[in-house]
């Protein structure tokens, strides 16, 4: 079943806010508002979609800060996995299923970033938000971060199929989207033989 994926920019930040939408009915999820949610709820409006859930890659406020304005808007639901997001309406998980329309989105637990840190994988594409960006990964040094632990996330998001579409929370790269293909030829973090020489690139250990 395909899915249209817009990738709508924050303003006044390098964000970037998600709008997924079931092209058969119509029906909608919004990933990560971030400050400003206007784009987004614009992209809603124009495009006529009846938003039905809205979603968090993870718990940092300038991913979150326009959660309550989009949830504002109709009767839609907020989902994020607990460690991050703990009042959530949904809590997500490893192996978490959204239904949106006649599509299906799995929920990946990616954690290192932070400890609740999610990617969403509907068909084809990884909307991978501060755990994997176009040539670079999040940082591991907030509090509750684990190097270790995305470490290991990156490694398993590098298996999935060269052509997956690769969607990140930040325009931090050469591009504003890749693939999982570009990512193992160009992103360093992704080329770390093993955790040691990974510590010592991303955390200078």
């Amino acid at each position: 079943m395909s899915a249209e994926i817009l990738q709508i920019p924050v303003p006044g930040s390098d964000n970037f806010s998600y709008l997924i939408i079931c092209q058969t009915t119509g029906k909608g999820l919004a990933i990560d508002p971030g400050r400003d949610p206007d784009p987004l709820l614009a992209a809603v409006h124009e495009r006529k979609v009846q938003l039905e859930i809205v979603a968090n890659t993870h718990g940092h406020q300038d991913h979150i800060a326009g959660n309550r304005k989009v949830l504002g808007t109709s009767s839609v639901i907020l989902a994020a996995h607990p460690a991050d997001v703990p009042r959530a309406d949904l809590l997500l998980g490893e192996g978490t299923c959204l239904s949106v329309g006649n599509l299906t989105i799995e929920v990946l637990h990616t954690p290192g970033h932070t400890p609740g840190s999610v990617c969403f994988h509907p068909p084809g594409a990884l909307i991978t938000g501060d755990t994997l960006f176009v040539t670079r990964c999040g940082r591991a040094d907030f509090p509750g971060s684990d190097p270790a632990a995305l470490y290991r996330s990156l490694l398993r998001l590098a298996t999935f199929p060269p052509d997956t579409q690769v969607f990140p929370g930040h325009d931090y790269g050469p591009c504003p989207h890749s693939t999982i293909a570009f990512e193992r030829q160009h992103n360093p973090y992704l080329q770390c033989p093993d955790l040691e020489s990974f510590l010592r690139l991303r955390m200078g250990a």
